[in-house]
């Protein structure tokens, strides 16, 4: 009788061991599901609340907001459209339309003026002549006439085709990229203008309700 039941008791104690550890195994995974769901539930919450840039219909800036975007507004914020839905009738996606915008920001802050360096700061070309710069981009008298570089989809449009004809252009730091077409002194100017542009023509990248034109 004793060898029976020190045998009985050794297996009591060797089911209560087995009951003890499926328990614990049980605590741990319902303490893990429930960090699982509670992180879930907190990246969810994170999200929801976090804030998100409202985007506009590039062809209707008469929805552009009047607050702006990233410190450009107005005028500003309807050249930079001009300038996407060019980049994109070309065929640029959304590094080239953030390259043109950086651009027009590094050379006129985004205003369509009729004066450039020599009128502002009496810069001369290399040659010592006057700098004939004006528009958006501030394209000098070889990009073409006055009418042409005035326009902004036009002044757009010859930025592009420059662009274009740069090999490996989207593989290049952004500003370097822009100062092999606009040839300027500095070729990191317009990095300054990187944060911005990316803004602005992603936020004028939203859904619009009518075909453009």
């Amino acid at each position: 009788m004793s060898e029976r039941r020190t045998r009985a008791a050794k297996l009591r104690r060797r089911a209560a061991r087995r009951r003890r550890r499926r328990r614990m195994l049980r605590v741990v995974a319902i303490t893990a599901s429930v960090a699982i769901v509670a992180s879930a539930l907190l990246v969810a919450l994170a999200w929801a609340m976090s804030p998100r840039q409202e985007t506009y219909c590039v062809a209707q800036p008469q929805d552009f907001p009047d607050a702006g975007i990233a410190g450009w507004d107005g005028e500003q914020l309807e050249n930079a459209a001009v300038i996407v839905r060019t980049a994109q009738g070309m065929g640029f996606e959304r590094d080239g339309q953030i390259i043109g915008v950086m651009a027009a920001m590094g050379e006129s802050s985004l205003r369509n003026i009729d004066y450039g360096d020599w009128e502002t700061s009496g810069v001369t070309n290399p040659d010592g002549t006057r700098t004939s710069s004006i528009g958006l981009f501030q394209q000098q008298a070889w990009w073409g006439s006055v009418e042409q570089r005035m326009d902004p989809a036009t002044a757009a449009s010859l930025f592009y085709a420059k662009l274009a004809r740069i090999a490996g252009w989207a593989q290049q730091p952004p500003s370097q990229a822009i100062h092999r077409v606009q040839v300027n002194t500095d070729p990191e100017h317009y990095a300054q203008f990187a944060d911005d542009a990316e803004a602005v023509v992603d936020a004028l990248s939203g859904e619009c309700t009518a075909p453009l034109g």
